[in-house]
């Protein structure tokens, strides 16, 4: 019984090409991937909507941002911001740490919303006798921004963001004050 060569030969030629074109769109997938991640950290400004001065705050922060699908961005951020109330005898202190999902539609574009785990302190001046207090909340954010590559590593990114927290009730004053804020931060993108 003799066995054709020739129907053989084309069909390992075939597995081969296929083979080299699996293994070469991993390779660079993989590129892709462990160039995708990037980290910002950034300083901006903060302003409490519901506050008794027009005053706005500096804030820090840094983010971890990964790609996830292809129009989807996750991002995991902590921020410190603080202001003061009434006629500064509440120093409030806040650490956010937040998750967002950032669709992404343009390269440069990217809106969306998150949420995060509020740690605030409430800190009372000497001269009102009150003790201080921390709280943990949850708050729910939405916003955007905008990138802007200088270079394969290496971008800038413009963020806002408005963040809804729950009504609180402090110790200055009967009523509860709404501590929801907005945010605008300026950060260097480093990809790797």
């Amino acid at each position: 019984m003799k066995v054709s060569t020739r129907r053989y030969v084309p069909r390992v030629l075939d597995r081969a090409l296929v083979g080299a074109g699996l293994f070469l769109a991993l390779l660079l997938l993989g590129v892709q991937v462990a160039r995708a991640a990037e980290i910002i950290p950034s300083i901006g400004v903060a302003r409490a909507i519901d506050s008794d001065d027009d005053e706005a705050s500096i804030s820090g922060g840094i983010a971890f941002r990964t790609p996830m699908l292809s129009i989807f961005k996750a991002e995991i951020g902590v921020q410190y911001r603080s202001e003061k109330r009434y006629d500064a005898n509440l120093h409030i202190r806040q650490w956010p740490i937040t998750g967002s999902l950032w669709l992404n539609p343009f390269s440069a574009l990217y809106l969306g919303g998150g949420v995060g785990w509020y740690h605030t302190t409430y800190d009372y001046e000497d001269v009102t006798l009150l003790e201080d207090d921390t709280t943990q909340d949850f708050g729910v954010h939405l916003g955007g921004g905008l990138e802007v590559p200088f270079g394969p590593s290496i971008g800038l990114d413009l963020n806002g963001r408005y963040v809804f927290l729950e009504d609180v009730a402090q110790k200055l004053s009967t009523e509860e004050f709404n501590p929801d804020f907005w945010s605008t931060s300026l950060g260097l993108s480093f990809k790797f």
